[in-house]
C-alpha cells in the first residue's frame, strides 16, 4: 500500500496544472466568468501563516467555482512601493529596488508550494514602471476632469526624515520611524476631490449587500454625513463676524465661549502682535491630531480677548478663545462652546472658570452641572423655546432639525449638511513611489507631462546618506525642458501615496499588459470582482479610496458604470494566532522564546515559560511559526486543512503544533482509506450500498453549502464525519469507489494535491481540477425513516423511529403505544399531544 509523501505528490500535481496551463485565464463567452482577488501582499521577504489562511479561502472559492463551470480570474500581484524599502535602504546601503524584487521573488517561492490557483502570467508589482507607467496616465485624466487639484495645506512634517506624515504616522506627537517631533508646516500638495462623492460614496453603502456590515458602519461613520448650521458671531469691536458650525444649535443657551482652530485666520493674524499665542500655536503644531489622540489630549486655550454677541441673546457676550482641540479643516474652524452638555467642553470651562449654563431646563430651575456634562431626559418639555413645542425627544435629530429651520427662519444662520470626510492627500516627500508627473514652469506654471513622456521614471542612481527626499538633489531627473513651452524647467519631486497604488489594481488585473491604464473590453468583461477578501483593517482607507478610484476612472473612461462599485462581495477574515512564550530577565523585563524552543511548556534546560495564549503573531514576541518549515514537515494540503478547519474564517484561529499533527494524520488516514477502496472488489450490496450513497448525497449538499458560505470550517467537520462513514460501510466495492471519488471531489479546493492523487488512484478520469462538481440528488436527501424524541411533560423520556412521510395522526398514535408514555399515563388519558413533523412528540400528563 502506497504511503502518504506529501512532497512527491504537491510537486507531482502542481507541474501536471502547469503542463496543462489549468488557471490561465482568458476572455471567453461559452462560461459564466468568476474574479476573486484576495488583497494583494506587501513584499516583506516572508510570508506567514496570515498569508497562508488569507490565500487558501481565495484558492477554495476560486477552485470550486472552476468545477461548477466558470470562467475564474485568480491573480496576484504586490503592492510593492512604501517606507520600508527606504528605510532598509538606509539601514543597510542598499537599494529600496533591490530590496523590493529581491523580497518579491523570495515571497513568491515561498507561495508556490500551497498550490494556489493562481494566474501568474497576469502578476505584476505597483514598483514596475509599465503598472506606475498606466497610473500617471490616469493621474493626468483625472487632472484633465478636475477631479486632483493643487492646494497649500497644513502638514505633518518630521524634520528628521523630512517627509510628510500622515496623522497614523504620529505617535504621541513624534515622527513614527525616527521618533522627532514632529511639526505642522504648511505645504503645497496634491489633493483627490474625493469629497465630492461624500454623499454618492454613502448612498451606495445600502447596496453593498453582500460586504459585512461593520465593514459597510465603519465607511458610514468615517463619511460622516451631518446636518447642522453656520451661524455668524458679530464682534464686539466691529471686526469681520465668526461663523461657526455646529450640529446642536438646540443647545445654543447654554453657549458660553467661542473656540477657534490655532490655524484660523484670526488666530494667525493676532498671533503676528502676540508672542504668548504664536508660542502656543507652535506647540499645538507638534500635537497628534489623529481623532484618538485629540480625544485624550490635555485641552488647552489661549484666550484672545475678542467677544462676540450671542446670536439669540443680544445683551450677552461670548469670549473667543484659541483652543488645541478645534481642527481647521472641519466645518469652519470655529465651533461654540457648551460645557452643559458636552464633556470636552466642560473639561475646557472648568480648566478657564467659564461659565457652564444648561440649556434644556426652564430658567432658574436649572439643574446643576457638576464634573460631567448633562444628557437631558428625552422626555423632558423645553417650554421656554417656542420651536420646541411639542416635540417630545429633546436630544432627537427632529429637535435639531427643527432648530435650524428656527434660525434660518430668524436670519440667525445657513444650515449646511457636512460630511467628515476630507480630500484626499495624495503628495508624499519620498523616493521609493509613483512619482507625480507635472512640471515647474515659471513661464507656464504647473505643466502635465505629455502622456507620450510616460511612465516618467524613476531613477536608479540615487542614495539614502542624507535625510530628505533623494529626488530634490537630482538635478539630472529634477531638472528638465517645459512640455509645453520647451524653457527649462523642474520636476514634481513628490510621489504618490501608496493608496493610490492599491486602489486600481483589480482592474489592472484585468489586463495588465494594456498599453491604456485598462482594456475597456477586457474590465467590461472580468469587472466587478466577484469576491473580494482581506483584512479588516482595510476596511476604511483602502476600499474607500477603491471605490472613489472606480468612479473617477468610469469618469475618464476606463472602467464601465456597472464597475463603479468594483468589489460585489467582500469577507474580512480573521487573524492567525500562536501562544506567547516568554521568561523574564533579572530586571524582570519579558524574554520571548520561539516556539520549537518549548517542549511541555518549557525551555531546554527545565525552565518554565509563562504563557499569554492566543496572541496575535507577531516577530518581535517571536509567537511565530514559518509556513516553509510547515509545508517541509507536513505538506502544504495539511497547513491548508488546517487553517480552514479549526474555526469559522472570520474568526481568529490559533495555530498550534497538535493541531497540524491531527491534520496530517487525518489526510494519511484518508489516503490510507483509499488505497484500500481501489485496491477493493467486494460484490455490491444493495441493503449496504444504499445508507453510504444516501450519506454521500447529504455531504454534498452540506459541504457545497459550507463553501459557497465561507462555512470552511462547517464543510470540513462534514468531510470528518463522511470519512468516518466511509470507513465504517459495509457497502460493496463500486459504492465505495463512488463515495470515495466523490470524497476526493469535495475535498479538492481545501487539499488540492492530495485530490488529485486521490482521483488518479481511483480511477478518474483526467485531472479532478477538470471535473465538474457533484450534484446532490434531492432524493436522496430524504431519509425514509426518521428518529423522533418523545418529551414527557417536558422530558426527553423515549423516541420512536417512523418514515418520514408518517401522517401526524399515525405518530400520536405510535406515540402513545411506546412502553415509556403509558407507564407515565398510567391507565389515564393524556391532557395534550403535540406532534411537530419530522421533530418532536410532547405528551402533556
Amino acid at each position: 500500500m502506497q504511503r502518504y509523501t506529501a512532497a512527491e505528490i504537491e510537486a507531482k500535481w502542481q507541474e501536471a496544472w502547469d503542463k496543462a496551463g489549468v488557471f490561465k485565464a482568458e476572455r471567453t463567452g461559452d462560461k459564466p466568468k468568476y474574479y476573486v482577488l484576495e488583497m494583494f501582499p506587501y513584499p516583506s521577504g516572508r510570508i506567514h501563516m496570515g498569508h497562508v489562511r488569507n490565500y487558501t479561502m481565495g484558492d477554495v472559492i476560486a477552485r470550486h467555482k472552476l468545477a461548477t463551470g466558470h470562467n475564474v480570474l485568480h491573480p496576484m500581484g504586490w503592492d510593492a512601493f512604501g517606507m520600508p524599502a527606504e528605510n532598509a535602504a538606509m539601514a543597510s546601503g542598499g537599494h529600496p529596488k533591490t530590496w523590493t524584487y529581491d523580497n518579491i521573488a523570495d515571497m513568491r517561492a515561498q507561495m508556490t508550494p500551497l498550490g494556489l490557483s493562481i494566474d501568474w502570467s497576469r502578476e505584476f508589482a505597483t514598483c514596475d514602471p509599465e503598472y506606475y507607467g498606466q497610473q500617471q496616465a490616469l493621474f493626468l485624466d483625472f487632472l484633465d476632469k478636475g477631479l486632483v487639484y493643487r492646494k497649500n495645506a497644513v502638514v505633518n512634517w518630521d524634520p528628521v526624515d523630512m517627509t510628510v506624515l500622515a496623522n497614523e504616522q504620529v505617535i504621541d506627537g513624534k515622527g513614527w520611524r525616527s521618533g522627532a517631533d514632529v511639526e505642522k508646516r504648511e505645504l503645497t500638495q496634491w489633493f483627490f476631490k474625493i469629497s465630492d462623492f461624500s454623499e454618492e460614496l454613502l448612498e451606495a453603502l445600502d447596496t453593498l449587500d453582500n460586504w459585512p456590515a461593520k465593514v459597510r458602519l465603519m465607511q458610514e461613520n468615517w463619511i460622516g454625513k451631518s446636518r447642522g448650521i453656520e451661524i455668524p458671531f458679530q464682534r464686539t469691536d466691529g471686526g469681520e463676524a465668526i461663523v461657526c458650525y455646529s450640529t446642536r444649535p438646540d443647545t445654543m443657551r447654554g453657549a458660553s465661549f467661542i473656540a477657534i482652530s490655532p490655524e484660523h485666520p484670526v488666530s494667525r493674524a493676532l498671533a503676528e502682535d502676540n508672542a504668548e499665542l504664536a508660542a502656543f500655536i507652535a506647540e499645538t503644531r507638534k500635537m497628534d491630531t489623529t481623532e484618538a489622540a485629540m480625544e485624550k489630549a490635555e485641552k488647552k486655550g489661549i484666550d484672545t480677548g475678542i467677544t462676540v454677541q450671542h446670536p439669540v441673546y443680544p445683551d450677552k457676550t461670548l469670549p473667543v478663545w484659541v483652543g488645541n482641540f478645534v481642527l481647521m479643516d472641519y466645518g469652519t474652524g470655529a465651533v461654540f462652546g457648551c460645557p452643559a452638555h458636552d464633556q470636552r467642553d466642560l473639561d475646557f470651562a472648568r480648566k478657564y472658570g467659564l461659565e457652564v449654563r444648561n440649556a434644556f431646563y426652564m430658567p432658574g430651575q436649572e439643574v446643576e452641572v457638576e464634573n460631567e456634562a448633562l444628557v437631558p431626559a428625552k422626555s423632558e418639555p423645553v417650554v421656554f423655546i417656542d420651536h420646541f413645542t411639542g416635540i417630545k425627544d429633546v436630544t432627537s435629530q427632529d429637535a435639531i432639525d427643527t432648530t435650524i429651520d428656527w434660525f434660518e427662519a430668524q436670519g440667525l444662520g445657513t444650515g449646511q449638511v457636512k460630511y467628515r470626510l476630507r480630500d484626499w492627500g495624495l503628495s508624499r516627500q519620498r523616493y521609493w513611489g509613483c512619482p507625480i508627473p507635472v512640471v515647474h514652469c515659471e513661464t507656464c506654471g504647473v505643466v502635465p507631462e505629455k502622456k507620450e513622456n510616460l511612465p516618467v521614471q524613476l531613477p536608479d542612481d540615487v542614495t539614502f546618506d542624507v535625510p530628505g527626499n533623494p529626488l530634490d538633489r537630482h538635478p539630472t531627473w529634477r531638472d528638465c525642458a517645459c512640455p509645453s513651452c520647451g524653457a527649462p524647467a523642474q520636476r514634481e519631486t513628490d510621489t504618490m501615496d501608496t493608496f493610490v497604488d492599491s486602489s486600481w489594481y483589480f482592474a489592472r488585473f484585468t489586463a495588465p499588459r494594456a498599453k491604456t491604464p485598462t482594456d475597456l473590453a477586457e474590465a467590461g468583461y472580468w469587472m466587478n470582482v466577484d469576491q473580494y477578501i482581506g483584512g479588516i483593517e482595510h476596511a476604511i482607507l483602502h476600499l474607500l479610496y477603491s471605490r472613489f478610484f472606480a468612479r473617477a476612472m468610469h469618469i475618464c473612461g476606463h472602467l464601465p458604470e456597472s464597475a463603479k462599485e468594483p468589489f460585489d462581495a467582500l469577507f474580512t477574515q480573521g487573524m492567525v494566532t500562536h501562544e506567547i512564550y516568554q521568561t523574564r530577565d533579572a530586571n524582570g523585563r519579558p524574554v520571548y522564546h520561539l516556539p520549537e524552543e518549548v517542549t511541555d511548556g518549557k525551555l531546554a534546560d527545565g525552565t518554565e515559560v509563562e504563557i499569554i495564549p492566543s496572541a496575535k503573531m507577531s516577530k518581535s514576541k517571536k509567537n511565530v511559526v514559518d509556513p516553509v518549515s510547515i509545508i517541509s514537515a507536513y505538506g502544504a494540503d495539511t497547513a491548508r486543512w488546517f487553517v480552514l478547519s479549526d474555526s469559522p474564517p472570520e474568526r481568529d484561529v490559533e495555530w498550534t503544533a497538535a493541531g497540524a499533527e491531527a491534520a496530517y494524520k487525518h489526510l494519511s488516514r484518508v489516503h490510507r482509506l483509499c488505497s484500500e477502496i481501489a485496491a477493493s472488489s467486494e460484490a455490491a450490496l444493495p441493503e449496504a450500498d444504499e445508507p453510504l450513497l444516501r450519506e454521500m448525497h447529504k455531504c454534498i449538499h452540506d459541504v457545497t453549502g459550507g463553501v459557497e458560505s465561507f462555512g470552511f470550517n462547517a464543510a470540513i467537520a462534514k468531510l470528518y464525519a463522511f470519512t468516518n462513514t466511509l470507513a465504517k460501510s459495509k457497502a460493496g466495492a463500486g459504492a465505495k469507489r463512488e463515495a470515495a471519488k466523490t470524497l476526493a471531489q469535495l475535498m479538492s479546493p481545501m487539499t488540492p494535491h492530495l485530490s488529485e492523487e486521490l482521483w488518479q488512484m481511483l480511477g478518474g478520469e483526467g485531472l479532478i481540477i477538470h471535473a465538474p462538481w457533484p450534484v446532490a440528488d434531492e432524493a436522496m436527501l430524504k431519509d425514509d425513516a426518521i428518529t423522533l424524541p418523545i418529551q414527557i411533560n417536558g422530558k426527553r423520556r423515549a423516541e420512536i423511529s417512523v418514515p418520514a412521510d408518517m401522517a401526524k395522526e399515525e405518530v400520536e398514535k405510535l406515540a402513545l403505544s411506546h412502553n415509556a408514555v403509558l407507564k407515565a399515563l398510567d391507565g389515564a388519558q393524556p391532557k395534550k399531544v403535540i406532534v411537530v413533523p419530522g421533530r418532536i412528540v410532547n405528551v402533556v400528563v
